[in-house]
């Protein structure tokens, strides 16, 4: 302990300046003492302006003062370098790039740990206490030790900046509210940085409210991810489970519809066997007795002859035992001719039938697949973790524009394609399109190749006296009556009426009257997941003209119906 009583005091025999023990140490008039070369160095420093001032305690001089040896301290720093103990000065921490240098440290600068906006100065730890035990400074307002200083100083009046503007914005001095910021709404940087910080804590607030509010949505979409992962995968599994049944199923058909033709093919091949034998048998006996009839024939012998040639005694003679034996005996006996039936051999098919009744269980199942398939896919096209908002600007319309063409293969016969496909027209002349199953043969329509099953937006151009605008599942019946093929005239479809004096929606032939604006230009926007379909007024504005909300089964086509020759309907490009 009492060597840490020294080391104390030897920190007070340290030069303020150099840091080191005290050499030829001199007293000024406030009483701190220097190295006699330091001070020296420093005031040297301060020459042009005629003003000395303490390093310590700021305190001026003029003139300069002469300097005073002090004897005291030479004898007691002579001493402690006598007694050979090693003075303690404090911890020299020196500036490095990017550090505030003290402003006062001579030779290599200490890293300040703090400015002061009064002295605009910079300070190291040791040049730093006066500013905590003398009296005047101890009012100065000292800030983390920061090189921009000057930017607190007023450019116009050198000044320290400690009023805020807030007509302008900016921070000035005093001597600013008097000439250009006059009149304007000040306040103390202070009483602004306490109203910022209020700000910025509500601001803290709402952001903080945001994050908790996004973390939330991040929890639920990470949650929403995994399930749809698990649930995917789940689909998938029963998926495979079912299909590889539905394909062992058929397999065993298969096997079986092989088993019983193979045996059906036993079976009748056995009987046919059995029957060629007899045949061959009874074929044999014949010849044999047409042998017999021969010699017959060559017999001498008329009453002989006329005996046996009677045939139709045969049985009665055999039966009374008549007395003709030998080779001409068999001709009377009753398995002369055989009891088999007639023989009727089916015409060379046989198995044909079976053929074709199996390809037609191929082309149902196919159909059946085909049907099938556009609903699955359309469910699973469905599934979905996000769902944006509704569109509401056109701009936001044309976010989800698709492009359309016509497709040829639906086309009704009078009706004419132009501009790649994009631009439909009726005509009195028909034309001889080629034959295609997916033809409109009854009325005058036209699909689009394309299949929608997601968020879609396109526009419509029409002249003319009246076009109906739709969209309709693929299977819609191309031929037969209204109801059955027109759009919007059953339950496949859907379309808005464009006519010259007004707009009417139509679906399983309910017409409903739609609201004006009339317009040329007519948005339709499709939401498949969501069930929406809307049709728009477009002009300078988009206005609403009807909306229907509903469950799509199947993808969408969109189509024409054309009404009267020399009306058009063409898909605008939106690019």
């Amino acid at each position: 302990m009492a060597e840490q009583g020294v080391l104390l005091d030897q920190g007070q025999f340290c030069c303020s300046i150099c840091l080191d023990l005290l050499k030829e140490p001199v007293t000024i008039n406030c009483g701190h003492s220097y190295c006699s070369n330091c001070i020296e160095d420093s005031w040297d420093k301060d020459d042009p302006t005629g003003v000395y001032s303490c390093p310590q305690c700021r305190h001026t001089f003029s003139p300069r003062p002469a300097l005073m040896k002090n004897s005291l301290l030479a004898m007691v720093v002579g001493n402690m370098k006598k007694t050979g103990l090693q003075t303690t000065s404090p911890t020299l921490c020196f500036a490095g790039p990017g550090d505030v240098e003290c402003d006062f440290c001579n030779g290599r600068k200490q890293k300040a740990l703090k400015s002061c906006l009064v002295c605009l100065a910079s300070y190291c730890e040791t040049h730093l206490q006066p500013h905590y035990n003398v009296a005047p400074l101890m009012k100065h307002k000292l800030v983390k030790a920061t090189t921009q200083l000057q930017d607190n100083i007023c450019s116009h009046h050198d000044k320290l900046m400690e009023i805020f503007c807030r007509t302008d914005q900016q921070c000035i001095c005093y001597l600013c509210t008097m000439d250009e910021h006059k009149g304007h709404d000040t306040v103390s940087i202070t009483a602004e940085k306490t109203e910022k910080q209020k700000q910025i804590g509500t601001s803290q607030q709402k952001v903080n409210q945001r994050v908790q509010e996004r973390e939330k949505e991040l929890k639920e979409l990470q949650q929403a991810v995994e399930f749809l992962s698990r649930s995917a995968q789940a689909a998938v599994e029963e998926s495979e489970r079912i299909f590889t049944e539905l394909i062992d199923s058929i397999e065993r058909r298969r096997s079986e519809m092989k088993e019983l033709i193979v045996a059906q093919e036993n079976s009748a091949v056995s009987q046919a066997e059995a029957l060629m034998e007899r045949l061959e048998q009874e074929i044999t006996e014949l010849k044999r007795r047409e042998i017999e009839l021969e010699k017959l024939t060559h017999t001498e012998d008329h009453i002989h002859f006329l005996e046996v040639a009677s045939l139709s005694d045969h049985l009665s003679v055999i039966a009374k035992g008549t007395r003709y034996s030998g080779s001409y005996q068999s001709l009377a006996s009753p398995s002369v001719f055989s009891d088999l039936p007639t023989i009727d051999v089916r015409p060379l098919q046989y198995f044909e039938d079976v053929s074709e009744a199996v390809s037609n269980l191929r082309e149902k199942l196919e159909g059946i697949l085909k049907r099938e398939w556009c609903r699955i896919s359309t469910r699973v096209n469905l599934v979905d973790v996000l769902h944006p908002p509704e569109p509401k600007t056109r701009a936001d319309f044309l976010q989800y524009s698709c492009r359309l063409t016509l497709d040829a293969n639906t086309l009704y016969r009078q009706l004419f394609l132009s501009e790649r496909n994009r631009k439909v027209k009726l005509k009195r002349k028909g034309y001889s399109y080629h034959s295609s199953p997916d033809r409109f043969t009854q009325l005058c329509q036209v699909l689009c190749r394309e299949g929608l099953s997601g968020r879609c937006y396109w526009e419509v151009e029409w002249s003319g006296w009246k076009i109906y605008a739709g969209v309709s599942y693929k299977d819609i019946s191309r031929s037969g009556p209204a109801e059955d093929c027109q759009f919007g005239h059953n339950d496949k479809s859907w379309s808005l009426e464009c006519c010259s004096n007004g707009y009417f929606f139509r679906h399983n032939n309910v017409k409903t009257e739609v609201a004006r604006p009339q317009s040329s230009r007519v948005g339709v926007y499709l939401d498949h997941q969501a069930g929406t379909l809307s049709f728009y007024s477009v002009s300078d504005t988009m206005t609403l003209l009807h909306s229907v909300q509903t469950r799509f089964t199947q993808p969408l086509y969109p189509g024409f119906w054309l009404h009267c020759f020399k009306t058009t309907a063409e898909l605008c490009e939106l690019d």
